[in-house]
C-alpha cells in the first residue's frame, strides 16, 4: 500500500495523527479536476432519507414490538429512537461543519484520536462491513423485484444473485459515470419511499378514521411491557434509523455545508421520524400484534388485506427503497476510500477522479468485486453479525472526538454548535449499545473484534514499516501508473 514521492506528504501526515489543518477549504476555479460541489439540501435530504429508509419498515418492523412488549410502548421506542438519532446526526452536523472533509467517521477519528484507530476502523469496513453490508442490501432488492414476477411460487435463489448482481453492476456504474446523475437518482428514489409509505400511512388511517382502533385499546398495559427487552427494542431501533451519518461522508461536495449540512439534518430526521411513527400506526391499525409478529413481510400482508390487487405493487416499491439505499451508500462509503486514499492509508490510485467525469472511480469500484465475492460466497448475514457492534463502537468515539475537540481545540471555527449534553448522551447511548452486544452475542461480537484487531499488525506492515522490498515498490508504482492510464483518472488537483 505505499504511495509514491509525489504523495508522500499524505502518507507522513497519517502517521503522524492526520492532516490537523481543520480550517474550511475554498471552492477550486473551474477547469480543475477536482470532486464538484454539486450536493445540494434537496440532494442532500434526499442521500440522508434515501439510506436510512431500506426494506427494514417494510419488511419486518417486529423487533421493536417483539422486545417492548406491547403497541403503545414500541410506538414509544420509535420515537425516542428517532430522537436519539438526531442527537447523532445534530452532532455529526457540528463535526461537519468544523472538520469540512469528506470521509465521516473515518476522519473524524483520524483528526481526533490518530491514525491507527483510523486505520482500524478502516481495514473492518473494507475488508467486511461495506461488500457485506451493500450486498444483503442487493439481495433484499433482488428478491422483491422478482417476486411479482414468480408469483405466488418462490423466486429461486439463482434468479435472486443473478438480479442482485445486475442491481450492483447498475449502481456502480451510475456512480462512476456522473455525481449529478446518481444524486438526481437519487431523489427519485427517495420519493419512490415517501409515496410507499404514503401508500401504507393513507389507508392505515382511513381504517382509524372508520372506527377500527381495537388494536390500540390497553395498548400499554403493564403485565406485557418487558423492562429487561426495552434495551434491546432500543437497539433495535436505532438500527432501523441508522444512515443519518451519510452526508458526513461527502462534506466536501457539500455546497455551503456550514448551512446545507445542518439544515439538511435537522429536515431528514424530521421526516423519517415521522415517517416511522405513523407507518407503524398504520400497521397496528389493521394488524394485531401477534398478526405483526408473525408475518415475514409486514408491508405485503397489510397491502393484501387492504389494497386488493393493487398489493403486487408493494414489493416493487420495496425493491426500489432498497435500490435507493444501495446507490446512497455507494455514492457516501466511496468518498471514505478516495480520503483514505488521499491520508496515505491506501493505495495511491484510490484518490484520483476521472479527467472528465470528476468521480472517484476507483474508489467506487474497488467495492465491486468484494460485493460480488460476499454475495456468492456464501453466509454475509453471519458476517455482518461478526461486525454490527463495530458500527456503534466507532461512532461513539466519532461523537466522543466532538466533545474532546470541545476542550483541545476551543478556538476552531464552529458554524454550528450543540449542546455539550447531546453528544454525551449519544455517546452513552452507542457504548451501551456495544456493551449489549458483547452480553448478548459475546461469540460473535468477539469474533468481529478478533477481525477488526487484524487491522493492527496490517497498519504497522502497510502503513508504518519503510523498509519494504525494492521490487514490491516497483511493482505498487506500477500499479498505480497502469491503472491511471486504463482508468483515465488523474490526482485530485487541490
Amino acid at each position: 500500500m505505499s504511495r509514491r514521492v509525489a504523495s508522500s506528504s499524505g502518507a507522513e501526515a497519517a502517521q503522524n495523527g492526520g492532516n490537523k489543518d481543520l480550517t474550511p477549504q475554498k471552492e477550486p476555479p473551474e477547469g480543475r479536476v477536482v470532486l464538484r460541489k454539486k450536493v445540494t439540501l434537496l440532494r442532500g435530504i434526499s442521500i440522508i432519507i434515501g439510506t436510512i429508509i431500506g426494506a427494514g419498515i417494510f419488511i419486518s418492523p417486529k423487533g421493536i414490538l417483539k422486545h417492548s412488549g406491547s403497541v403503545g410502548m414500541s410506538l414509544v421506542v420509535w420515537i425516542a429512537c428517532g430522537v436519539l438519532s438526531l442527537f447523532g446526526a445534530l452532532s455529526y452536523a457540528e463535526l461537519g461543519t468544523c472538520i469540512k472533509k469528506s470521509g465521516g467517521h473515518y476522519i473524524y477519528i483520524l483528526d481526533t484520536f490518530g491514525p491507527l484507530m483510523a486505520f482500524v476502523r478502516l481495514w473492518a469496513d473494507l475488508i467486511a462491513i461495506r461488500p457485506a453490508g451493500l450486498a444483503v442490501i442487493s439481495l433484499a432488492f433482488g428478491r422483491y423485484i422478482l417476486e411479482p414476477i414468480f408469483a405466488p411460487c418462490g423466486v429461486p435463489e439463482i434468479a435472486i444473485k443473478l438480479a442482485t448482481s445486475i442491481g450492483i453492476t447498475t449502481v456502480m456504474y451510475l456512480n462512476c459515470m456522473s455525481v449529478s446523475w446518481t444524486a438526481r437518482l437519487q431523489i427519485f428514489l427517495t420519493g419512490c419511499k415517501l409515496l410507499a409509505m404514503a401508500i401504507i400511512i393513507i389507508p392505515g388511517f382511513y381504517q382509524l378514521y372508520k372506527g377500527n382502533t381495537q388494536n390500540f385499546e390497553n395498548a400499554f398495559q403493564l403485565e406485557s411491557v418487558q423492562l429487561t427487552g426495552l434495551p434491546l427494542a432500543f437497539y433495535s431501533g436505532m438500527y432501523a434509523y441508522a444512515g443519518w451519518f451519510y452526508l458526513n461522508f461527502v462534506t466536501e461536495e457539500v455546497e455551503n455545508p456550514e448551512r446545507t449540512v445542518p439544515l439538511a439534518i435537522c429536515i431528514s430526521m424530521a421526516i423519517v421520524t415521522i415517517c416511522y411513527v405513523l407507518t407503524n400506526v398504520a400497521y397496528y391499525a389493521v394488524m394485531t400484534a401477534e398478526e405483526l409478529l408473525a408475518s415475514d413481510a409486514v408491508a405485503v400482508t397489510f397491502a393484501e388485506r387492504v389494497l386488493g390487487n393493487f398489493s403486487t405493487a408493494v414489493p416493487i416499491f420495496v425493491s426500489l427503497s432498497c435500490f435507493g439505499s444501495m446507490n446512497g451508500c455507494l455514492f457516501a462509503f466511496s468518498r471514505m476510500f478516495y480520503v483514505a486514499s488521499r491520508e496515505g492509508h491506501l493505495p495511491e490510485v484510490l484518490s484520483m477522479i476521472h479527467i472528465r467525469r470528476h468521480t472517484p472511480l476507483p474508489a467506487v469500484i474497488i467495492l465491486y468485486p468484494m460485493t460480488l465475492l460476499s454475495l456468492w460466497s456464501g453466509d454475509i448475514y453471519s458476517l455482518l453479525n461478526f461486525m454490527s457492534f463495530l458500527r456503534w463502537l466507532f461512532i461513539g468515539v466519532a461523537v466522543l472526538g466532538l466533545i474532546y475537540l470541545r476542550y483541545t481545540k476551543p478556538d476552531l471555527p464552529r458554524p454550528f454548535k450543540v449542546p455539550l449534553f447531546i453528544p454525551a448522551v449519544f455517546s452513552f447511548t452507542c457504548f451501551l449499545m456495544v456493551f449489549l452486544s458483547l452480553y448478548s452475542d459475546p461469540v460473535n461480537t468477539g469474533i468481529g473484534f478478533a477481525i477488526s484487531l487484524t487491522g493492527i499488525p496490517a497498519y504497522y506492515i502497510f502503513i508504518v514499516y519503510k523498509n519494504k522490498p525494492k521490487w514490491l515498490l516497483r511493482f505498487t508504482d506500477y500499479m498505480n501508473r497502469s491503472l491511471q492510464i486504463i482508468l483515465e483518472v488523474v490526482p485530485a488537483d487541490l
